[in-house]
């Protein structure tokens, strides 16, 4: 009978290593999954601004035909973003993401100078949409941070660091806001 107590405790301690690894590869895979949500949910955020923006242009247009630049900045933004997109890289879609970002502070000027346009109903509620789109992507970009910092996390601490680096999780990156938008904005009255 004493034959068999060891051997038994070694299967004991391989089955709970066994558990303990399916149970942690299981929890790193489940948190990556949550990251490329997370990143899904900031581009369909950002795919719905893409899509109402050219509509601002052309109702913006009517008023100031002399603005056509802002259109083309709005297209290379969006060839850029689809261009970062297809090859998922984060900081190539932050960065058409400021750029588009700037296209929109021009079409706000733009905006200001002509007051009749502010008072278009198309205008007034495409601005509203854009509004409600920007807070999404503010979100969506927050908690996509918050995600990709639990993930890093369980994938840097010990012992699910073992686990991890077996099977080559690699790091997320973080949604970054662009040094432009770092600045203080200066308000003039």
């Amino acid at each position: 009978m004493e034959k068999w107590i060891i051997p038994g405790i070694i299967i004991l301690v391989a089955i709970i290593l066994i558990m303990l690894v399916v149970s942690t590869y299981n929890k790193l895979v489940k948190s990556r999954n949550r990251v490329s949500n997370s990143w899904s949910q900031i581009d369909v955020q950002l795919k719905r601004r893409f899509d109402l923006i050219p509509n601002l242009v052309e109702t913006t247009k009517g008023y100031a035909s002399h603005e056509k630049g802002i259109f083309e900045e709005f297209a290379k933004a969006r060839n850029a973003y689809n261009s970062a997109a297809k090859i998922s890289s984060v900081e190539g879609m932050a960065e058409a993401n400021n750029m588009l970002s700037s296209t929109l502070s021009r079409l706000l000027a733009v905006s200001e100078a002509y007051p009749e346009l502010k008072a278009d109903k198309n205008f007034a509620e495409m601005m509203s949409n854009l509004k409600e789109t920007e807070d999404k992507i503010a979100y969506a970009r927050q908690f996509y941070n918050d995600v990709v910092l639990t993930y890093n996390n369980l994938r840097e601490v010990f012992p699910s660091n073992i686990i991890a680096n077996m099977f080559g999780f690699k790091e997320s990156d973080y949604f970054k806001a662009a040094e432009v938008e770092r600045e203080n904005v200066k308000v003039e009255f």
